[in-house]
């Protein structure tokens, strides 16, 4: 199977390239199953409904989120009826929405995508370890889905990679996010399974992790709350990974990034 992750989507700027972009990126690639993580796609924070849509009729085929999860409330009731839009699955019980989905692709065969969050350093939330664990006992890798697919939200780069040693050789691919700054740690981990500590953000370079960079800069010098902070509207670097597995394991056979437009060097998989 032929997977394209897309890191954190932030502002305009970065929601216009996806879109713009991800036809033509599915079909470069070849992709079957398109992931965007897309938590801070509305103005920085949140998601709205309508961009949902967006990003959707751009074929993602799953949409997953973060911290920012419930910071336009409009969401809310969209997530309820929208099984394909994800939150974080170590919410608290009763939350909205869910943390987990099976997409059956074009062909019939079928692939279960997690959002996971973690909490170093992040919402003291229900253990992501011991909440992935008892969601990937209730499906068989290269058996009942075809490929698994994991977006581990987290800070620090410590727990991601102790959650990915933690799930090697049960998962096709897991994709750390939230810090918006891509890492050149991709790698087929022993077990079989595809990881990056952050697959970086789809967004303008030229700022603070997507945010103006003069006003998200002076909170460090002062020490002071000042001015909600605004996505940078330059152009926009699309970040990814691609990912291929083999269909009888559904374990990864490569993992390379994918980075398109705007400030940073650019990465294309071998196809």
């Amino acid at each position: 199977m032929r997977i394209l992750f897309l890191g954190d989507v932030v502002g305009r700027s970065g929601r216009d390239a996806v879109i713009a972009a991800l036809p033509g990126l599915r079909a470069a690639l070849g992709a079957e199953l398109v992931v965007v993580n897309a938590e801070n796609a509305s103005h920085g924070f949140g998601l709205a409904p309508e961009m949902a849509r967006a990003l959707f009729a751009a074929g993602a085929d799953a949409i997953t989120l973060g911290n920012h999860a419930w910071d336009r409330k409009e969401i809310i009731p969209y997530i309820a009826e929208t099984p394909t839009l994800l939150r974080p699955l170590n919410f608290p019980p009763g939350t909205p929405g869910a943390g987990s989905v099976v997409v059956t692709l074009a062909d019939g065969r079928r692939a279960l995508v997690l959002n996971v969050m973690g909490r170093l350093f992040m919402e003291a939330l229900d253990c992501p370890f011991r909440g992935t664990a008892v969601e990937l006992a209730k499906h068989r890798l290269g058996g009942s889905v075809a490929a698994i697919v994991c977006d581990f939200h987290a800070e620090a780069t410590s727990e991601k990679m102790g959650f990915a040693h933690s799930f090697d050789g049960q998962a096709s691919v897991i994709v750390g996010t939230h810090t918006h700054c891509p890492t050149a740690d991709h790698q087929v981990l022993p077990g079989g399974t595809a990881y990056v500590s952050d697959v970086g953000m789809c967004g303008d370079f030229d700022s603070v992790i997507g945010m103006q960079k003069d006003a998200a800069a002076t909170r460090f010098w002062r020490r002071m709350p000042g001015e909600r902070l605004q996505p940078a509207e330059g152009a926009a670097t699309l970040c990814g990974v691609f990912v291929e597995t083999d269909d009888a394991t559904g374990l990864a056979r490569r993992i390379a990034p994918l980075r398109q437009g705007g400030r940073l060097a650019p990465a294309w998989p071998d196809v």
